[in-house]
């Protein structure tokens, strides 16, 4: 995304008011060669290269990993996930929103093309991670997360994902800083992904419809432009339409995924709001739908839920300006035939458009014959002028059809290591699917130029309804998705390699000049490990009389000499934070010198074959670089060759016994062909401890801080697996009471009744008072109307002393929608005692079983140990534990 992508008002407007020069919409469009079936397959592909934060064991591309982890630190919340933009690394959260709305409007109208070409679990997917971060972005009702990164310092660098050295601030809006836009937004694309899910994960679709009513309540009640107050967005993503479309856009996703009557009301009552033409009374219709303004969707949706003659008017209107004209007003045409509304992303807007005609061509087909052919033969038309129906017989989408671009203006798929737009000259990879902005003008004229970011850019609301309108044609037209697809990238050479000369040399010493590269980009990622150079001992010889000594050091110091094998010994250099991020970043350079007290005879030595001599450096295989155990560049000594399979990701992570400066942090192991020797603990993209075993102990923590932890396994030779998932705690406050809870559960997942053990234990110094001091078991109803039974069947202390309620949330989480409390009417609890076990037990009144597998605080565990999940509480106040 650049800097000039907002919408230039004053320019669009007399550009589509100009007359006509381009030939009217043809009146039939028979089925084209086109393989819609590939076309769909690759657009969802798009946003798959577009995902931030963690991504999948099974992620399809091969040149992208994990990035932005750390995201929400700043403001103590986990904000990884969700999607870059478009070429840049910013997560603008309108334009993603309106994104994800779209794709999933287009999975509810064509869920069964979806399906049948394969591509269903795809797309599903990708909204999950969507919706995922909507999630993270809301963590409370009127608390909304609208940007991650600054747009101006993102844009100034030019580099993929993994690398990333700016900071990343996040933004928000709330109640003293409303965004209608934003939430309104955040509301229809929940609204809108609960209804496809709700076949397949109905818990999830309840979840999403959850925050979307949040949201949409937000919203409502506290009105503003969300760019007034993340200021930031305004250059980029400025709410030049306001935020009333996105309160009639939200209510009718609304309705439609609860059939709630009210929402129907409240869309009806905005939709009189709406804008209008200038001194008319007419609604807009000289736009079209895109990131900013939904008015035009929620004409068609309108007019498709109501079937009222005022919402079809107006979708008429609309869809008669890009198509016959409507009151001497028409768009502009090309000569070859593509609608062009404005120079920045043609084509979006076309495909945008083509989709939204498609859909209502289908519904207006019973009811206006003449309109809905014309409607369908434009949307048919639009599609198949960026497939490669053109002047240019050539493709506007990254690897598909004839001539497609090569070089869109995205940083990840060039695979610059020298943050340079120019160089390479030709992109490393091919950003499958990716729909370009297009001609700038009505001349069907296009340049396949990085450079040109009105042209070639991509981004997520591109792709948005251009995914929907391939669906919808695939549907209607067929095609075959490729068997083979996608395919794994090979790398256009090494990424990490060594260039080196010999700078000086005499009879005791040599000296060497070493530049360390990265060029990595399958995927990028950072070098964080050493050199090796290695030499053999002549004669006497001893190691003793060997030194070594550096005189240019951008790496660190060196090691003394390490016996290889026999006479042969290496000197071994660290060499950190050597990433594809820059003209100072990729390489970095060491002149070191190696000098005998004894005999020195360099010409047996492995590492000096071949170097180049002073400052000629050539690129040699015989010194090495190793990092994390292994060899990733060069051969040592007698070509040794490590075992390159990596070990298995570790799973089931989870972080208990959370104090103000630790957590425990345990996992199940990880599987190698060899043998796992050990596994690292991240909190981010740094390692902070390492283990032998299954579990660790984080020390040295900063109280009342959040940390996101992942692990990774590392075989015998070296190798290192991909990280677990990532699981997010936050440590106490430095003052908060050593109270801690232990779990024990042994019930069936479904059952009608939930069965736990809990206990309290005191790890301060000093008593502290049980009254007061309340035990959470969180969990689901399974059922919005549920009442419920609960009883302590057993407990040490007598059950006489404990209470126990069910307390139902005034809005569900992720998790639970309700909670069991423990209580105590007496006593207190010694430095270092426990209350012994407290056995309670929570049935429904109707006795209807719980399915618990999803309930925040569920585990079988047969012993009694810390559990955070199951949280204690001083009055309100958190002190143990993770909530929902």
């Amino acid at each position: 995304m650049h800097s000039r992508r907002w919408r230039a008002v004053a320019a669009a407007l007399v550009a589509v008011l100009a007359a006509a020069t381009g030939p009217l919409v043809r009146p039939s469009v028979a089925a084209p060669a086109f393989n819609y079936g590939e076309a769909l397959q690759k657009s969802v592909w798009f946003y798959d290269a577009q995902r931030s934060g963690q991504l999948p064991a099974g992620n399809r591309v091969s040149w992208r990993a994990d990035s932005a982890l750390r995201d929400g630190a700043d403001v103590g919340l986990d904000l990884s996930g969700g999607f870059y933009d478009a070429g840049d690394h910013v997560k603008f959260g309108l334009p993603f929103a309106f994104s994800m709305s779209m794709l999933a409007w287009g999975a509810v109208e064509n869920r069964a093309a979806y399906a049948s070409s394969g591509q269903l679990p795809h797309l599903l997917a990708n909204l999950r991670h969507g919706t995922d971060w909507i999630i993270k972005a809301h963590p409370s009702p009127n608390v909304v997360y609208g940007q991650v990164g600054a747009g101006n310092p993102d844009h100034a660098w030019w580099g993929s994902a993994e690398v990333m050295p700016m900071a990343r601030p996040s933004y928000k809006v709330d109640a003293s800083c409303p965004g209608s836009d934003l939430a309104g937004e955040y509301a229809a694309a929940m609204a809108s992904a609960s209804m496809v899910f709700k076949d397949t994960d109905p818990t999830y679709a309840a979840t999403l419809l959850t925050h979307a009513k949040q949201l949409y309540t937000f919203a409502d009640t506290y009105r503003g432009k969300y760019s007034s107050c993340i200021t930031d967005a305004a250059t980029f993503y400025n709410s030049w339409s306001g935020y009333q479309d996105e309160l009639v856009w939200g209510a009718i996703w609304l309705h439609r995924a609860t059939g709630d009557a009210s929402y129907l009301t409240k869309a009806k009552t905005e939709y009189q709001k709406l804008g209008t033409e200038p001194q008319s009374t007419e609604r807009s219709y000289r736009w079209t739908i895109a990131w900013d303004d939904k008015s035009y969707g929620a004409y068609v949706l309108m007019a498709k839920l109501t079937g009222e003659q005022t919402y079809i008017t107006d979708a008429n209107r609309w869809l008669d300006f890009w198509t016959t004209g409507y009151n001497g007003n028409r768009v502009r045409y090309s000569p070859g035939g593509q609608a062009v509304l404005d120079s920045w992303g043609s084509l979006r807007y076309a495909a945008n458009t083509a989709f939204a005609a498609l859909t209502y061509s289908d519904w207006l087909s019973t009811r206006d014959t003449a309109r809905a052919k014309t409607y369908h033969d434009f949307g048919v038309r639009q599609i198949n002028y960026a497939l490669g129906d053109n002047p240019r017989n050539a493709s506007y989408v990254v690897g598909f059809g004839a001539n497609p671009p090569r070089n869109p203006h995205h940083r990840g798929a060039h695979g610059s290591w020298a943050d340079s737009i120019q160089e390479p000259a030709v992109s490393r990879h091919v950003l499958y699917g990716a729909l370009v902005g297009g001609p700038s003008t009505n001349n069907d004229a296009y340049t396949d130029s990085r450079s040109d970011y009105v042209m070639n850019e991509v981004a997520l609301d591109y792709n948005a309804g251009f995914t929907g309108a391939l669906a919808r044609l695939y549907g209607e037209y067929g095609g075959t998705p490729l068997a083979s697809f996608p395919v794994v990238e090979t790398p256009d050479g090494p990424e990490l390699t060594v260039q080196a000369s010999v700078n000086q040399s005499a009879a005791q010493f040599t000296e060497v000049k070493a530049f360390v590269l990265n060029k990595s980009a399958w995927p990028a990622r950072t070098f964080n490990g050493t050199l090796r150079y290695y030499f053999t001992l002549d004669g006497t010889t001893a190691p003793s009389q060997i030194s070594v000594t550096t005189n240019y050091n951008q790496c660190g110091a060196a090691s003394a000499p390490v016996q290889y094998r026999g006479s042969v010994y290496y000197v071994e250099i660290p060499c950190t934070g050597v990433a594809p991020a820059g003209q100072s970043a990729f390489r970095k350079e060491v002149q070191f010198r190696i000098t005998s007290a004894g005999t020195w005879d360099p010409s047996n030595d492995w590492s000096a074959v071949g170097l180049g001599t002073g400052n000629a450096v050539v690129q040699t295989d015989r010194i090495v670089l190793r990092q994390d155990g292994r060899t990733v560049w060069g051969a040592e000594p007698g070509g040794v060759v490590d075992d390159p399979e990596p070990p298995s990701a570790p799973s089931g992570l989870t972080v208990s016994a959370v104090s103000s400066t630790s957590a425990t942090l345990s996992w199940t192991a990880s599987t190698d062909n060899v043998g796992v020797a050990g596994y690292d603990v991240l909190d981010g993209t740094t390692v902070t401890g390492s283990s032998a075993t299954t579990g660790l102990v984080v020390t040295g923590l900063t109280p009342d801080t959040p940390y996101t932890f992942s692990v990774r396994a590392r075989d015998t030779s070296g190798n290192v697996s991909a990280t677990s998932v990532p699981v997010t705690t936050r440590t106490l406050p430095g003052s908060a009471s050593t109270l801690s809870v232990q779990h024990r559960g042994s019930g069936a997942a479904t059952a009608n009744q939930i069965g736990a053990t809990v206990q309290l234990t005191n790890r301060g110094t000093t008593p502290v008072s049980l009254t007061g001091t309340t035990i959470r078991y969180w969990f689901t109803g399974d059922a919005p109307s549920a009442s419920y039974q609960a009883w302590c069947d057993w407990a040490r202390i007598g059950c006489a002393g404990v209470q126990v309620r069910v307390v139902k949330l005034p809005a569900a989480r992720p998790g639970a929608d309700a909670y069991a409390e423990v209580s105590f009417t007496s006593g207190s609890l010694a430095a270092g005692a426990s209350t012994g076990d407290v056995q309670v037990r929570i049935a429904k009144s109707d006795w209807s079983t719980f399915t618990q597998t999803d309930d925040h605080s569920y585990r079988v565990s047969g012993a009694l140990t810390d559990f955070d999940r199951v949280t204690a509480h001083t009055g309100d106040t958190l002190v143990w534990g993770v909530e929902p």
